[in-house]
């Protein structure tokens, strides 16, 4: 009898659920059938798997977890090889510098720990699991090239996955390209998408290397892998994406882009696809667009209060130009499709241009930028601009022509919101004067400038507390009346645990906005240099955004790495 079956056999005594000889009984039957005795427990219906794993849990006063929920990195478990995984029955959860989290079925046995930490070098971190549960992660995790594509479908059926046709373009799509011997690939395409969408991924990419195809998915900003595939599936797959996406199957020296609905469950989800030629292949990425995980409340947002009742204030304007600058991916969009629902009145005639129309939008009027029929960002706003609007929003300003119609709308009488791609908000008047604006039309249009960044939050779960003495606090960019103004700090870092990923679980957004104020227009029909410009903006109180994530990392919300990782210094 070993000391975990001893122990778990008395627990079930305590609880009630084993009386008599019953306990000796199962034990053997679990020796006779060379199977674990949790797995005869659940068998016999003594008690549920996840009763056995909360009573060892509180009785080793460590957290259970589900290893069905979770993808492992490729790094994370050449930590422990698997043949040592499988011996010691533990699996290797996630991995943070020296810091190895495991998974284990037994967690009374300290000389296993002591084996392990020798044999890993690292530093343990313990979870509770089942043995049953453990020999089926290490079967999924440790898979050998042959054998993954069964591994990653074993249980997956497929059912709640369906290629919507009727929200595709008027052609229909060629299913019967696919043989019966691609079946698998079409499974195969269908989970990664299930599985994207349920971690909460932004974007999947799926990336040819010489012997293989990998899988990653991007979540809270950061890529991971979650699957290799055997480079014989590389073209079925992309052929199967194009299917899908209806591009040119037989096209693969040329870049594509396209787009196409699923149902999952009962949500329609769209994705847009682009398919890049690469050395080993064609790279292929995945945009997610749920409209259910979109925040359409401003105040949701959780911007910074200056920043919120700037950004509310132009809102409110019947007429000018509300601008939102920053990188791809910063949750531009998001930010002015909350501004589109906070305007949206059954009196206001609200217009959108966008390429692609990310978010259909009810009761929005959203016309897609089509340029192969002839249909521009310009050439759509010429025609919206004659059907009376009273908002317009255009997806992006990219050229002297886009930027120029914007302009002249917002000076008669339209309010129009759009994105550019600069840095900062200051420097969004030097990028428009340098696509061909007069600085008077510039100053005359504009009503508020934002720049926006996505920052990781801390998980609450997991996140340590770090003390900083003064002087590091101003060298990070505190100021003296934040450190002497009585306020609490809380500097926190990221540690990680199962519930998240490297010490992060979510994003939020930092928003810096410079308002058109007098002084500000004055500056800029004079020319004036943007370090002067931005000068005035801060002592009017504009709050940059190193200086938004700083009091972010101030109150516990994120870390000051993330931080320095997303926004420059002042």
């Amino acid at each position: 009898m070993s000391q975990l079956d001893k122990k778990l056999r008395g627990l079930l005594e305590k609880a009630g659920k084993l009386e008599g000889d019953a306990g000796t009984e199962l034990l053997a039957e679990a020796r006779k059938q060379g199977r674990p005795f949790t797995e005869i427990l659940v068998k016999k219906g003594v008690a549920k798997e996840p009763e056995l794993l909360a009573m060892m849990a509180r009785a080793a006063n460590l957290p259970p977890i589900d290893l069905n929920k979770l993808a492992v990195n490729k790094e994370v478990l050449e930590s422990v090889p698997e043949d040592i995984a499988r011996e010691y029955c533990i699996y290797p959860i996630d991995r943070i510098g020296s810091n190895l989290t495991i998974a284990v079925a037994n967690p009374f046995d300290v000389l296993k720990f002591d084996d392990i930490r020798i044999i890993t070098g690292c530093q343990l971190r313990a979870v509770v699991s089942t043995a049953e549960e453990i020999e089926k992660a290490i079967g999924r995790g440790y898979q050998r090239e042959s054998e993954s594509v069964d591994g990653i479908l074993g249980s997956f059926d497929g059912a709640d996955v369906e290629l919507k046709e009727m929200d595709l373009e008027d052609e229909t799509t060629d299913l019967a390209s696919l043989s019966d011997d691609d079946a698998p690939v079409v499974k195969l395409v269908n989970k990664m998408i299930l599985d994207g969408c349920n971690t909460g991924a932004s974007d999947i990419h799926i990336e040819p290397f010489e012997k293989k195809v990998v899988v990653r998915y991007r979540k809270d900003g950061s890529l991971y892998e979650a699957m290799s595939l055997p480079k014989r599936m590389q073209n079925t797959i992309t052929s199967r994406i194009k299917i899908m996406a209806k591009l040119d199957i037989a096209e693969r020296r040329k870049p594509q882009d396209g787009k196409f609905q699923m149902k999952i469950g009962r949500k329609a989800i769209d994705f847009r696809v682009s398919i890049l030629p690469v050395v080993w292949g064609e790279k292929t990425v995945f945009r997610i667009l749920d409209s259910s995980n979109l925040a359409l409340d401003i105040e949701s947002l959780g911007f910074e209060t200056r920043s919120m009742e700037d950004y509310k204030w132009a809102c409110a304007q019947p007429y000018g130009m509300i601008l939102v600058t920053g990188p791809t991916g910063s949750g531009k969009s998001t930010t002015l499709y909350s501004a589109v629902r906070s305007i949206a009145e059954p009196d206001i005639n609200l217009v959108t241009v966008e390429d692609p129309v990310e978010y259909q939008l009810e009761g929005i009027n959203q016309v897609p930028v089509n340029p192969k029929a002839g249909l521009t960002f310009a050439a759509a706003l010429r025609s919206i601009l004659r059907q009376d609007p009273d908002v317009v929003l255009i997806g992006e300003i990219r050229d002297h022509e886009t930027l120029e119609i914007g302009v002249k709308a917002a000076l008669t009488g339209h309010l129009v919101l759009s994105t550019l791609h600069t840095n900062d908000a200051p420097s969004t008047i030097t990028r428009m004067v340098d696509m061909g604006m007069d600085p008077f039309m510039v100053s005359s249009a504009a009503l508020l400038i934002c720049a926006q960044r996505l920052g990781r939050k801390l998980c609450p779960n997991c996140k340590k507390r770090v003390e900083l003495n003064k002087d590091a606090l101003l060298r990070l960019g505190y100021l003296e009346a934040d450190i002497d103004g009585g306020q609490e700090f809380e500097i926190y870092e990221p540690v990680g645990c199962p519930r998240c990923n490297n010490g992060y679980k979510g994003r939020f957004a930092l928003l810096e906005t410079m308002r058109m104020s007098e002084g500000i227009k004055r500056m800029v029909v004079d020319r004036a240099h943007i370090a002067d410009i931005k000068k005035l903006a801060l002592s009017e109180g504009m709050l940059t955004l190193r200086r938004c994530g700083l009091l972010n990392a101030m109150r516990g919300k994120t870390s000051i790495q993330e931080v320095e990782a997303v926004t420059m210094a002042d």
